[in-house]
């Protein structure tokens, strides 16, 4: 393209989300400073929080940013799941270490502050993804961004969510609508809340589910999940229409939470999610050119593993290329990033394609509605003893990094 102002970078990362923050600071461990490229003018919160299983606080380890946290954020232990038609109350136990809820924000800005400050390029926005070939089987990327820069990369990682454009260029299929909505967003109690520091939902025969968990001592996260929904509008108007249409049989516990909510936080969306099948026998990579979170493995939020299995992303993405730089004796050789990143996928795409089996599993039986089966299932059944095995998912240890003595890192 002509008029373009030409950028060589080692590796670029497209999104500057959870799993593209955390890939730059698993890089940063091994020696690579990555550039980041992010279409927002700063950091994006959108989500307001999110809840971390032990699997993810490995993760966090290996990064070393999990203490900036744990010191804000107790554990989980347990939660309830009450009947609002029956009353009926199924008591659910945490894993062993507990689960702990994080504003979204927080943990971009644990991630963000361990990068030099000149890593992540905002006001980014991608026009056109080529790869050109080298010398030797070796290929690079190039990007080229609406403000005529076109950047050439060793290596091209895209974390740029559910609609990601990187994925699209690999030719993955589309992320499919899960048929369920959801409303989230951050409650307040300036002067401080009544409430036991434990996770509550509460389902129904119509398809609803909804919850909150408490952050700390004055703030709550809340949400509601529904089939289809199109709350769009002005924050006062989405919050109007859960406490007036689709939560207004609630218990008054939980009308009392969104109430308190910071309209600032409100948010709807559909549930997205991309099709196991898809990941198993997709394109998750092509040469230097992969993608890692939603990029890969969109999935529904059942499980609470959307954040989790991006943090596991960035650190196996880490753990393969610093392995690369070490065989080759402390260098970024170029020619080896291609298998480096083919055995990142290797070791991800299993893992992916379950977790996201499993959330979208997790969310059909909670929210299946009024058909006694699956009222049976969900209300004797699953999380007496079915949730438990689901849990055990958030056991998994990702791994942790390799000590790389490149003399590149700060």
């Amino acid at each position: 393209m002509k008029g373009e102002m030409e950028m060589m970078e080692d590796v670029v990362i497209v999104g500057a989300g959870i799993a593209g923050l955390a890939t730059a600071v698993a890089l940063k461990r091994v020696g690579v400073q990555a550039l980041v490229l992010e279409r927002s003018q700063g950091i994006r919160a959108t989500g307001a929080a999110l809840s971390l299983f032990p699997n993810a606080w490995l993760a966090l380890d290996a990064l070393g940013v999990s203490h900036k946290l744990t010191r804000s954020y107790d554990p989980l232990l347990k939660g309830s799941v009450t009947n609002i038609n029956t009353g009926d109350v199924q008591q659910v136990l945490f894993p062993d270490q507990g689960i702990r809820t994080v504003h979204r924000k927080a943990l971009l800005e644990a991630l963000a502050e361990e990068l030099p400050t000149d890593t992540i390029r905002f006001s980014s926005k991608l026009a056109a993804i080529e790869s050109q070939e080298q010398g030797g089987g070796a290929s690079i990327a190039v990007v080229h961004l609406e403000d005529g820069t076109a950047i050439k990369s060793k290596v091209l990682i895209g974390c740029d969510g559910v609609h990601s454009v990187v994925a699209r260029w690999l030719g993955l299929a589309e992320p499919v609508h899960s048929g369920r909505s959801a409303v989230r967003s951050l409650a307040v109690f300036p002067q401080g809340h009544r409430f036991k520091h434990e996770v509550q939902q509460f389902v129904d025969h119509q398809d609803k589910r909804a919850g909150f968990v408490p952050l700390n001592d004055s703030e709550f996260y809340w949400f509601l999940t529904c089939k289809g929904g199109n709350m769009t509008g002005e924050p006062e108007q989405i919050q109007r229409e859960v406490l007036e249409k689709y939560a207004e049989n609630f218990p008054s516990i939980y009308l009392d939470v969104v109430r308190h909510a910071d309209l600032s936080t409100i948010t709807w969306a559909p549930l997205m999610y991309r099709h196991p099948w898809r990941i198993i026998f997709g394109n998750l990579n092509k040469g230097n050119i992969t993608v890692a979170g939603d990029a890969m493995h969109p999935m529904t939020p059942d499980l609470g593993q959307g954040g989790g299995s991006s943090l596991e992303d960035a650190v196996v993405l880490g753990r393969h290329i610093g392995n690369s730089i070490i065989k080759n004796g402390g260098q970024f050789v170029e020619g080896d990033m291609a298998k480096a990143i083919d055995d990142y996928v290797k070791e991800r795409r299993w893992r992916g394609a379950l977790l996201v089996t499993g959330s979208y599993f997790s969310g059909w039986i909670q929210q299946g509605g009024a058909k006694w089966w699956v009222r049976f299932l969900r209300d004797r059944l699953f999380f007496r003893y079915i949730f438990g095995f689901l849990a055990g998912l958030a056991y998994y240890n990702c791994g942790n990094l390799p000590a790389v003595s490149s003399g590149k890192e700060d």
